[in-house]
């Protein structure tokens, strides 16, 4: 079982954070559970105190959600889940382009919110061990979640740095949705290879120049993803 000690939820609404909440103590029964009902409110209990995990809606009474995340990421590196009704692509790329971790969009189902948070958590402790990774112009380096790419830096988020570590430990075949899903999160779910695509059209847009003619990662229409083993420039 991995660790889960202290939990914030940043939601206005009562009847998620509860419904949250036993979704926490079920799977963590000594986690400890805060709750903070405006963004103001959240930034500063996550400015003062250790989280393993903050989930964050972006409906918020006071400022929007994507402030309280840009706010965070000035001083913390905790893992953010995002859990809101605006399920818009666009707002699902702002989200990771902003540091979140993960997205779920309301009404959620709770195995899948189970998922999630046990990918970030056990992302969290595999990160610990560092390893580097290379195909042609292409360096992993997954215990500080950055990739090189002719020279470029390129930070990561969890979820991109195990999409990519995957695809390079088996350059030269395809991985499938159903692999890298349950690499991220431990199991499929409905819905998992949309969610995949978010954050692979987000990766790609990070790694290559043209996102439109893409290269290293190249796709498998209907399956999933691939990296040739020898790259050609």
């Amino acid at each position: 079982m991995h660790e889960l000690n202290r939990v914030l939820i940043i939601e206005d609404s009562d009847e998620i954070v509860e419904a949250i909440s036993l979704v926490l103590q079920i799977r963590w029964p000594e986690v400890k559970v805060d709750a903070a009902s405006s963004g103001e409110e959240g930034i500063k209990l996550a400015g003062r105190t250790t989280y393993s995990l903050i989930i964050l809606d972006l409906g918020l009474p006071d400022i929007s959600g994507f402030k309280v995340l840009e706010s965070i990421r000035l001083f913390s590196s905790v893992p953010i889940l995002i859990v809101t009704v605006r399920g818009e692509e666009s707002d699902i790329v702002k989200g990771l382009e902003l540091g979140a971790d993960e997205y779920i969009v309301k009404p959620f189902r709770q195995l899948e919110l189970l998922a999630r948070i046990k990918a970030l958590t056990r992302r969290e402790v595999v990160m610990k061990d560092a390893e580097t990774l290379s195909i042609g112009a292409l360096v992993l380096e997954t215990g500080t979640r950055t990739a090189y790419y002719k020279g470029k830096a390129i930070e990561l988020t969890r979820t991109e740095n195990t999409i990519l570590e995957q695809l390079m430990r088996n350059a030269g075949s395809v991985v499938t949705y159903t692999r890298l899903a349950e690499a991220i999160w431990g199991d499929e779910y409905t819905d998992a290879a949309a969610a995949i695509k978010v954050h692979m059209s987000r990766l790609r847009h990070k790694l290559e120049p043209d996102p439109q003619n893409p290269q290293p990662i190249q796709t498998k229409a209907g399956v999933g993803y691939f990296i040739m083993p020898i790259e050609i420039s």
